[in-house]
């Protein structure tokens, strides 16, 4: 049985996982906020041996970062040291969730060997911890595994994100106002995220990994994708306000993923729209 520390535990991934990891195969160490600031080494002291440490626990709001990039910063590249420094002392692995550092990508799809691009405190900081990560693997054998992720989405997600502002608009049934309906992404259903990284638990040595569906959508045709869904003709309003630097298409390249980890996504858009629907419709319902 595996001994797991989860930092984040308590939030949108961290708490489908803590759902989803099969008790009989996992006990579980839960680190959340509440029990203080990852960046203390009092925090870690205070946990008791893991065999693995899945580290969610980050500042992630890209925004923000540009108000309190200290905050980011410490947060994000000490936590992880950190969390290192605990696999160190007890021989664990280490399951990083980083994020996507692309930019703009020159070619489609975006492999992980794609120019890295850190235009915000945000992602610098995510970068930075990536690097933490290989030297703790080089220089002290700690196991690393590292995921990058593409845009997932999923139940419980803050609806300042994409889909859930979508998934609302939709359960309004009134109209649909955007930004912008031009951009694409690459939007992963949060369950098929979570299988990904539970195939991760086993590795040793060192692994980089992007975890998307290999598919992107624009906003505009997610929300056809909700008409289609409910029926619906709804008008559809967009600024057409284009953000500064807005990286137009991403794609990943997860051959690698699927290769190593004999893992590839299962939940289609449609089909995690319609989750998606259902789940905040049945909320609301007991709201």
């Amino acid at each position: 049985m595996h001994k797991m520390l989860i930092t984040g535990a308590n939030g949108f991934i961290g708490k489908k996982l803590c759902q989803l990891l099969p008790a009989e195969n996992y006990t579980i160490t839960a680190l959340t906020h509440q029990q203080g600031e990852i960046t203390h080494a009092a925090i870690w002291q205070s946990l008791p041996p893991n065999d693995v440490v899945i580290h969610l626990a980050s500042k992630t709001f890209v925004p923000d970062s540009w108000n309190n990039p200290g905050v980011f910063i410490e947060t994000n590249t000490l936590g992880t040291l950190q969390a290192l420094e605990y696999c160190r002392k007890h021989g664990a692995a280490m399951i990083y969730i980083s994020s996507y550092l692309y930019g703009n990508p020159s070619a489609l799809p975006i492999p992980e060997t794609a120019p890295l691009f850190t235009p915000n405190p945000y992602a610098f900081s995510k970068k930075t911890a990536e690097d933490y990560c290989k030297f703790y693997h080089d220089c002290f054998q700690v196991p690393v595994t590292i995921l990058r992720p593409f845009n997932i989405y999923g139940e419980e997600q803050h609806a300042s994100f994409l889909i859930p502002m979508l998934i609302e608009q939709a359960l309004q049934q009134t109209e649909f106002r955007v930004k912008d309906l031009l951009p694409k992404r690459d939007y992963l259903y949060i369950s098929d995220f979570i299988n990904a990284l539970i195939a991760c638990i086993p590795l040793r040595g060192f692994h980089l990994f992007n975890i998307g569906s290999g598919i992107s959508y624009s906003v505009a045709e997610i929300i056809s994708l909700l008409q289609k869904i409910q029926n619906t003709q709804y008008p559809v309003f967009s600024e057409n306000i284009q953000r500064p630097n807005e990286i137009m298409n991403t794609v990943a390249d997860i051959q690698l993923a699927k290769q190593i980890l004999t893992w590839e996504p299962s939940t289609s858009m449609e089909q995690g729209l319609r989750r998606l629907l259902h789940y905040n419709q049945s909320a609301n319902s007991y709201s």
